[in-house]
């Protein structure tokens, strides 16, 4: 090879995509969330760190927020889709679904997403084809009746359980047809309450209350997570123990039961990590929780006159005096 080609093949070499990947060209992902959970984001911003990725050095990151109005989603997916970005990140069913249908060539990774082949996000949680894969909240099949399984060792007595559902939450919807049916088999009555504003929570409290409900399960969900003060707030004024899928909830919450959601935020960088570095979506198995956390708020306990069981205290994973 003369002096001259060689020199034009190295400068080619230095300037191709796949070594200025190498010498940690930046990346650039979208975000679609429902509101900023800070204290989530660090867990995640952690784990992306750890892997080497650096919002501000080797990476960028473009935010979108839809807060209450899931009915934004879809638009603000397509503003994220327009940037090219390498990835896309979804913490929610809402934004999931709006990214999937956004882009069938964009790299996705969700998380809390409960039932992603119910909602026609993946194929298969081994195989999810298409664009799209990451990790779902809980182990589908029977977890509602595990909520209230559990609700109910705190208050036996009860027999009639509302449940707090947001019927824009495509999630929820399947949670109704598919779990609830079988959760009613344990012998009480359930009542279905719904909010898609905070507003809406309180008149879904105050509806629970004029049924008579003995306590109430909330649902999983950006409307309720955003607005954890005031429903905690909404349970007590209506003196309804109730349980909850996530730690934010405890301060003031009587009973939390759901998976670690920190742990699945930094499982998700893990993803993001593979998938910068080459590896396709439909590749990378759905992984379910592994870790999952029981609290007990005993103050919240004793302010609604509830015995706390000691066969519930040696289970949990924290218990607030």
């Amino acid at each position: 090879m003369k002096r001259r080609e060689f020199i034009a093949t190295i400068a080619a070499l230095l300037v191709s995509p796949r070594r200025a990947r190498a010498q940690g060209a930046s990346r650039r992902l979208g975000l679609l969330g429902a509101f900023e959970n800070f204290q989530i984001l660090k867990v995640w911003h952690e784990g992306l760190r750890d892997h080497g990725w650096i919002e501000g050095k080797n990476l960028s990151i473009d935010y979108r927020y839809f807060g209450d109005h899931s009915e934004r989603a879809p638009a603000l997916g397509a503003e994220l889709v327009a940037l090219k970005p390498d990835l896309l990140f979804a913490p929610n069913p809402q934004a999931a679904v709006a990214l999937k249908s956004a882009t069938a060539d964009i790299p996705i990774v969700f998380v809390s997403v409960a039932d992603p082949v119910g909602l026609g996000l993946v194929q298969s949680l081994s195989r999810p084809g298409g664009n799209i894969t990451g990790l779902t909240e809980l182990v589908p099949g029977e977890w509602i009746a595990k909520r209230i399984e559990v609700l109910r060792e705190l208050v036996p007595s009860a027999s009639k359980i509302a449940l707090l559902i947001n019927p824009r939450n495509p999630q929820h919807k399947l949670r109704l047809t598919d779990e609830v049916p079988r959760a009613a088999g344990l012998g009480m009555t359930l009542l279905v309450v719904e909010a898609t504003t905070p507003e809406e929570l309180d008149a879904a409290f105050a509806s629970a209350a004029a049924q008579h409900a003995d306590a109430i399960v909330i649902f999983g969900d950006p409307l309720t997570a955003q607005n954890a003060p005031r429903v905690v707030a909404l349970a007590a004024k209506h003196h309804l123990p109730a349980s909850y899928l996530f730690r934010q909830f405890a301060d003031g919450g009587l009973i939390v039961y759901g998976p670690d959601l920190a742990d699945l935020f930094r499982r998700a960088s893990g993803y993001i990590d593979k998938i910068l570095k080459g590896t396709k979506p439909s590749d990378l198995p759905v992984e379910q929780p592994t870790k999952f956390e029981l609290v007990i708020n005993m103050k919240t306990a004793k302010a609604l006159g509830l015995t706390v069981p000691p066969s519930l205290l040696v289970r949990a994973d924290e218990v607030i005096e």
